[in-house]
C-alpha cells in the first residue's frame, strides 16, 4: 500500500461523486508534468488524500489501475486548456466529517515533507501546481492521527482492496464505449470501402488483414517463443483506439503473443525497450509474473525491433506503459 496527496480544487465534486482520479497526459505546451505521471503507478488498495480548498475533504481508497480515458463530460469548462484523453483511476472516496486543515497542524507535518514533490510548502499551503503526488508512510500516519478513526477505517479497507481488486478489475466501461464510437464512425464513413472497413473492425480484435500483415513480420511469440498460430493474439502495440485507419491495419503496430503475455502487454504491466530488453511496471504483481513465466529481474533479450516497431512502442511506452517518467530526477 501506498499513499497518494491530491489537489482537486477545480474538479473535487465531479471526482469524489463519480468515484475517480482523472488528469491530462502532458501539460498543455506537450511537456511531462510529474503530478500527471504519478497516475500511472497509483494501485489498487493505495489511499488518496483529497485536498480541496485548504483542507483534506475526502480519504479514497484505490480500485484499479491507471487507463486512458477520455476527459468526463462532468468537467464541463473546468480545465479549457486540457486534453480530451487523459489518465483515469478508480477511487472509492468517503467524504470527512473531520476535515482537518493541514496549515494548522503544519509544526507536525513539516518534518515529513518531502524535499521534491512535496503537496504543501514549508509554511502550509496547497501547491496550486500539484495535482497527484506520493506522500511517505511517516506523514500519512501523522495524518490518520488527525483525521482520526475515519482514516483508520478506510486504511483498513484499503488493505483489503488490495488483496481482493488483483483477481476482480473494475471494468473498463469508458475504454470500451470510447472504441465502439471510433468503430461506428469507421462504419458510417461512406468514403471507407466496405472491405477495408470490415478490415478495421476486425482488427479492433487482432483478427484478419491485422493479423496476417503482423504474421508476415513475427513468427512466435518473443518471450514464450510459441510459434502455433492458434496459441497467438495479433495484439496492437499503438492500441486501435489510438491509431489511425493506416495504424490499425500496419503490421509493424502488432506483436504475436500469447494470451497472458498479451495481457501484460495489453494493460501496460510490461514493455519493450527498441533493442529488445522487457520492463516491467512497478505496479506489477511479482508473484502473478512469476506464475506467467516472467521474471521481473530477467535480462534476456527479446530481440531488437524494427524502425516501424520502434515507433510504436515509443507510443505504448509513453501512453500506456504503467510506469512514471519521473525516476532518477
Amino acid at each position: 500500500m501506498r499513499y497518494w496527496w491530491v489537489n482537486q480544487n477545480q474538479t473535487f465534486r465531479q471526482e469524489i461523486d463519480g468515484g475517480y482520479l482523472w488528469s491530462p497526459k502532458r501539460n498543455k505546451n506537450g511537456n511531462r508534468n510529474p503530478f500527471y505521471e504519478f497516475m500511472r503507478e497509483v494501485a489498487p488498495g493505495d489511499i488518496v488524500f483529497s485536498f480541496c480548498d485548504t483542507r483534506i475533504a475526502a480519504l479514497g481508497i484505490v480500485s484499479g489501475y491507471c487507463r486512458e480515458s477520455p476527459k468526463p463530460e462532468e468537467f464541463g469548462n473546468a480545465g479549457t486548456n486540457w486534453s480530451q484523453i487523459g489518465w483515469r483511476v478508480g477511487v472509492r472516496w468517503q467524504r470527512l466529517s473531520n476535515a482537518i486543515r493541514p496549515k494548522d497542524h503544519i509544526a507536525r507535518l513539516r518534518p515529513d515533507l518531502a524535499n521534491k514533490y512535496a503537496p504543501l510548502t514549508p509554511e502550509g499551503n496547497g501547491l496550486q501546481s500539484v495535482y497527484l503526488t506520493m506522500v511517505n508512510a511517516a506523514l500519512a500516519s501523522t495524518l490518520f492521527a488527525l483525521i482520526g478513526n475515519e482514516a483508520n477505517h478506510v486504511a483498513d479497507v484499503g488493505h483489503e482492496v488490495s488483496k481482493i481488486e488483483r483477481d476482480t478489475p473494475a471494468p473498463e466501461q469508458d475504454i470500451e464505449e470510447w472504441e465502439r464510437r471510433v468503430e461506428v464512425e469507421i462504419t458510417a464513413n461512406a468514403a471507407i470501402r466496405e472491405t477495408e472497413k470490415a478490415a478495421l473492425v476486425l482488427a479492433r480484435r487482432g483478427q484478419g488483414q491485422f493479423r496476417d500483415n503482423v504474421r508476415s513480420i513475427e513468427r512466435a511469440c518473443r518471450i514464450t517463443k510459441v510459434e502455433r498460430m492458434e496459441h497467438l493474439i495479433a495484439s496492437h502495440v499503438r492500441p486501435w483506439r489510438d491509431s489511425n485507419n493506416d495504424e490499425r491495419l500496419d503490421g509493424e503496430n502488432g506483436l504475436l503473443m500469447t494470451p497472458t503475455v498479451d495481457h501484460l502487454f495489453d494493460k501496460g504491466f510490461i514493455s519493450f525497450e527498441d533493442a529488445g530488453q522487457l520492463i516491467v511496471s512497478p505496479v506489477a504483481d511479482t508473484v502473478s509474473l512469476k506464475r506467467m513465466g516472467i521474471d521481473r529481474e530477467c535480462r534476456v533479450n527479446f530481440g531488437a525491433f524494427s524502425e516501424g516497431q520502434r515507433r510504436y512502442l515509443d507510443f505504448h511506452r509513453e501512453n500506456v506503459l504503467r510506469r512514471a517518467h519521473v525516476r532518477g530526477e
